[in-house]
């Protein structure tokens, strides 16, 4: 089975059919997908340039999603690798229980599905800005004390969270319940759950 950076050659071989070089950009997919397998294919699509149907794409714009792809799949990693190196240094502090971040980093570890929402209505900035802003807003909701953060710890089985004020959500973690209007999107991006 071909990894990622396998897949990107075959994405940017001129020598293969643009239906090849479609299906091992899909292919790609099996291996970081933000937003779902094709929730992320409709958003590449559609800021590349060409229809998710399209069995034959213009190369160029093939390569033009696939790049938007690494340049989120390098934000990832970076961040991923922060997280080990984090839980190293814990670790040799004596630090053994994971948090409820690190239970996080455990679920979407990989960048599969980080963030469920409406294959029809993918959020419109570029990937790699949408996970910088995931990334910044998670941080900051796991390093804030919960009773600035607006989260109400009910038992320990459930958080309530308040979102901009208006209303409330119940969900099993805080991260569950983030919506596009926290990350800059125009649309509200459902619960995971």
């Amino acid at each position: 089975m071909a990894g990622f950076r396998a897949l990107a050659r075959q994405v940017r071989d001129p020598d293969r059919d643009p239906s090849q070089r479609r299906q091992a950009l899909r292919k790609c997919l099996e291996r970081f997908a933000p937003y779902g397998h094709r929730a992320t294919w409709q958003h590449l699509c559609a800021n590349a340039g060409f229809h998710p149907d399209d069995r034959e794409p213009d190369p160029a714009l093939l390569v033009a999603a696939l790049e938007e792809l690494e340049e989120a799949r390098a934000v990832w990693l970076a961040y991923e690798s922060e997280v080990a190196a984090r839980r190293k240094r814990e670790k040799r502090k004596g630090i053994r229980q994971p948090t409820a971040l690190d239970e996080w980093h455990r679920r979407t570890w990989g960048g599969r599905s980080l963030m469920r929402c409406d294959p029809t209505q993918p959020p419109t900035p570029r990937l790699a800005e949408v996970l910088r802003r995931m990334i910044a807003m998670t941080d900051d909701l796991f390093d804030t004390p919960p009773q600035r953060r607006g989260l109400r710890i009910d038992r320990g089985v459930r958080t309530e969270i308040r979102t901009d004020g208006a209303g409330r959500r119940e969900s099993r973690s805080p991260h569950r319940q983030t919506t596009g209007s926290r990350l800059g999107f125009s649309s509200p991006l459902p619960s995971q759950g």
